[in-house]
């Protein structure tokens, strides 16, 4: 398999066997798309006021309402960098926060990061950072028009509720190694100053490949130096231990409020710097482990928000359809990788819906290659033998397409038929080989948001927003 962190998932399985063929591919069968034309639920296009700040509902969400009953609900992407599918998230995500309860989005960045979006919509003061924000390649998959527009809307929305009440923003991710590091010393350095300078002397010899940590895993893999496993776990260890201690001596108050939150940040940046420092070793091992411990620590974030913020917390995640639809239902799941959607599945049953999103064509921010420069790129129309030339031929430009209760849908999706997925990188030259897999999207997903023609993310320069604050999250 390809580099899994661009988010393609690209597979090598024989593609599935369909009849009639053209010009050697398989075609989609007309009751198929008869079915998905009888049962698709048509929708507007997601709109957002300029600056996310509207009282006006968005007829878009009123076709969510049904999954308001859920306690996670998980929103996909087809890519990493199509404006359509930021809007439905945040139109989806308003309608669940305003009617709904929903008390948390968490997405897939990086912790400190969402930390600074979190400062900015729950108002609290900004803390001390390390470096500016979402500054990691790729810079606009959060950095971006779109992504402003719903914070600043999540800002006004929290402005006149008490804090217990106010809808958090968290990352879920594992690559801020040197950002968790200098998190875990300024707590300590603030709350106990002896245990802060144990904690440079545990982390002293991860700190000089923080920025870098792929080079560690390559010291400690190939070149025999050793790791700094024992030191992380220790660290983290003491760091749970401190709780009580903490809250009794009135040591989490602050930037990051109340209720053990500063705490709580501290130690997830601490499980930060432990999953990274094991991921960076693993990477080497293959992509298949290295994915598997990465989308079990973002899962293991997901259930110690939900458990931080107590028995009403009601999640929504933002993050990849290869994220969050059923790894098992895949050609991922097939060659042993799981994800969030999996593990959220078993945990939490029909409470959680995994609501999968995808398009034919239009354009895409993306790179040709990691850490290459952004282009706008046209996505090519889907194959013939996939589900979304399935929902092209359905005839819909929006629709939505839910087979939690509604068997014949349930069976015209079963497949398997091909899947694409577009994150980071896009190679319309190799798209078969480097974006396509096969699955069974019935079992993938509870649903499906299909938006046929979509355009690429506009990415925010380092100014604030017009009408926005200093403490801006993306200004800093």
């Amino acid at each position: 398999m390809a580099r899994h962190r661009d988010g393609t998932t690209p597979m090598t399985h024989a593609p599935p066997s369909h009849t009639p063929a053209r010009n050697g591919q398989p075609t989609i069968p007309p009751a198929m798309i008869e079915t998905l034309r009888g049962n698709a639920t048509p929708l507007p296009a997601p709109e957002l006021a300029p600056g996310g700040v509207s009282d006006q509902p968005d007829a878009f969400a009123d076709a969510f309402d049904r999954f308001g009953a859920a306690r996670v609900v998980l929103l996909g992407e087809a890519t990493h960098g199509t404006s359509d599918f930021y809007r439905a998230r945040a139109a989806i995500t308003r309608r669940l926060v305003e009617r709904h309860g929903f008390t948390i989005v968490a997405a897939e960045a990086d912790w400190p990061d969402g930390a600074r979006i979190d400062d900015y919509v729950r108002h609290h003061a900004p803390r001390p950072w390390r470096g500016p924000a979402f500054s990691r390649f790729p810079g606009w998959m959060w950095r971006n028009e779109d992504v402003a527009a719903f914070v600043h809307w999540l800002h006004h929305h929290n402005a006149g509720l008490p804090e217990h009440r106010r809808v958090s923003f968290h990352g879920l991710d594992i690559y801020s190694l040197g950002e968790s590091i200098h998190a875990v010393l300024s707590y300590l350095d603030r709350v106990d100053p002896p245990a802060a300078a144990a904690a440079r002397a545990r982390y002293g010899r991860l700190t000089p490949w923080q920025d870098d940590p792929a080079r560690y895993g390559r010291a400690v893999m190939q070149y025999g130096q050793d790791s700094c496993e024992d030191a992380v776990v220790a660290q983290l260890r003491d760091l749970l231990a401190r709780r009580l201690h903490d809250v009794r001596h009135n040591h989490d108050g602050g930037a990051s409020g109340g209720n053990g939150a500063a705490w709580f940040d501290a130690v997830q940046n601490a499980r930060i710097v432990r999953a990274a420092e094991q991921y960076y070793r693993v990477m080497y091992r293959g992509s298949t482990e290295s994915w598997n411990l990465r989308d079990r620590h973002m899962f293991g974030t997901v259930q110690a928000l939900l458990a931080h913020r107590g028995d009403a917390a009601k999640i929504v995640i933002w993050a990849h359809n290869s994220h969050i639809g059923n790894a098992a239902a895949t050609a991922m799941g097939w060659a042993g990788q799981f994800n969030i959607g999996e593990l959220c599945r078993m945990a939490h049953g029909d409470e959680a819906v995994l609501i999968g999103l995808g398009t034919d064509r239009g354009t895409v921010a993306a790179a040709s290659e990691w850490d290459g420069e952004m282009e706008v790129m046209t996505v090519r129309p889907a194959r013939t033998d996939s589900y979304e030339h399935a929902f092209l031929l359905a005839g819909l430009p929006r629709a939505l397409f839910d087979w939690r209760d509604n068997r014949p849908l349930r069976e015209a999706v079963r497949g398997p038929w091909r899947e694409r997925a577009i994150g980071v990188i896009y190679r319309p030259d190799s798209e078969l080989g480097s974006h396509y897999f096969e699955a069974t999207l019935a079992d993938q997903f509870d649903a499906w948001v299909w938006l046929e023609k979509t355009k690429a993310v506009t990415p925010l320069n380092h100014a604030a927003p017009h009408g926005a604050p200093e403490t801006w999250p993306f200004g800093l």
